[in-house]
């Protein structure tokens, strides 16, 4: 990872706003990993490493689009019914066994190929439905056009056609469109390297007991979840004591082998919050108070040249800035080109007043009440801790910095949960 200097940060010590958060870790961040080459079956959800073209068309020959008869439509009756002797039988795998000759109808089937011979072979398709079989000939009915039902080489992809960009997400899609020209491996990025870590005293793991006083540590088990949907290599740390030497010796021992290091709270100013002191002993660690809501607070830096993300210790705001920031700079680091998720336009059904200056983002579930788009239902408990609000929600709703009022039924952007976890 490229040093972020201090300059990368540098702001007037007011709240910055997300999109020029976003436009510094563009600019400033670059892929640290490398490649490797893996058979279709485990390229889902990897990342492209490098352009894919295509060394053969596809379909690698003309073929019918239908199960039917293949002739030549200059020997059709313009005028009426046409009768031609059926001279052979083209399946799929198959080709016809010698030339096609003029004046006969060739049984075909779909995706079989198209049979060459005199005048360049058949060039129309009769659908079997639309034909009737009398023996050995077959009855035609007249109108069809010239072409019908033939499908063209390369009509899909032509040969040397870059058919798969470097930086894609493949896709079931993408896999079996490099499955159509042939390839049986891609050469994809390697797998983000993170470890995650929680601090606290008072935090326990699920399987262990809380006594009074403590929690359970949601947040790791978030943000370990949302990096595996992220397809990073996940190392959980467990939970650091509020001790600073314990926790700059788990930084020391996870810098070498882990591209990201990445926790939930504990980089405060309070007295127990230990981490910012031991990421600075090793690196340097800064504090971006961004102009959201909920989940303010993030900080990014660097341990060695591993780099590091402390998200708020609320578990919205946790996610969230996960969703909006550490994701996006997940992507970068592993090489992906389109770093940021889509936003879809729905309908507000809810009215809101927030102030300006700040971008605030509403737990929503969509509904469809027979409108040209979705209605967002905003959730009603807001709290940055209330998690089972995420869980009853399908996405956020973007309310920008200037907006002030939103009236119900106005259109707004809404990012889908399923785009970003």
């Amino acid at each position: 990872m490229a040093q972020l200097k201090d300059d990368c940060f540098a702001f007037d010590g007011g709240l910055m706003p997300v999109d020029d958060a976003l436009a510094i870790l563009a600019g400033r961040v670059a892929c640290v990993v490398g490649t490797e080459e893996v058979p279709l079956r485990q390229a889902l959800g990897r990342i492209l490493a490098e352009d894919v073209a295509a060394p053969r068309n596809v379909p690698p020959h003309d073929n019918s689009a239908v199960d039917g008869y293949a002739v030549y439509h200059a020997d059709l009756n313009p005028d009426g019914e046409t009768r031609l002797p059926v001279a052979g039988r083209i399946a799929a795998g198959h080709p016809l066994s010698g030339p096609a000759e003029r004046g006969k109808a060739y049984q075909i089937f779909t995706g079989a190929p198209m049979p060459a011979g005199a005048d360049g072979g058949p060039d129309t398709v009769f659908m079997a439905e639309d034909a009737e079989v009398a023996g050995d000939v077959v009855v035609l009915p007249k109108g069809l056009k010239k072409g019908s039902n033939r499908r063209f080489a390369g009509e899909d992809v032509k040969q040397g056609d870059v058919i798969l960009r470097a930086g894609q997400i493949l896709r079931a899609q993408e896999i079996g469109l490099a499955a159509s020209i042939g390839r049986g491996n891609l050469t994809v990025r390697q797998r983000l390297r993170a470890a995650v870590f929680s601090t606290g005293d008072e935090v326990r793991d699920p399987a262990e007991g809380a006594p009074e006083g403590c929690i359970f540590d949601a947040n790791r088990y978030t943000v370990m979840s949302l990096l595996d949907g992220l397809g990073c290599a996940v190392t959980d740390l467990g939970i650091l004591p509020d001790n600073p030497d314990a926790i700059a010796q788990a930084l020391a021992a996870a810098e070498a082998g882990h591209d990201l290091l990445i926790t939930s709270g504990g980089v405060s100013a309070g007295e127990e919050d230990h981490v910012k002191a031991a990421v600075e002993r090793r690196g340097s660690i800064h504090f971006w108070r961004l102009a959201i809501k909920p989940g303010r607070p993030v900080a990014l830096g660097q341990v060695g040249d591993t780099a590091f993300i402390g998200l708020p210790g609320n578990p919205v705001a946790a996610m969230v800035t996960f969703m909006l920031i550490a994701r996006p700079l997940i992507m970068m680091l592993s090489g992906a080109v389109e770093t940021e998720a889509p936003r879809f336009p729905v309908k507000a059904g809810f009215a809101y007043k927030k102030k300006t200056g700040r971008r605030e983002w509403a737990r929503a579930k969509l509904v469809r009440n027979g409108g040209d788009m979705p209605v967002a239902e905003k959730r009603h408990s807001s709290g940055a801790g209330i998690l089972t609000s995420m869980v009853d929600a399908d996405g956020l709703v973007e309310l920008p910095e200037d907006l002030t009022e939103l009236a119900e039924g106005a259109t707004v952007d809404f990012l889908p949960f399923r785009e970003v976890t």
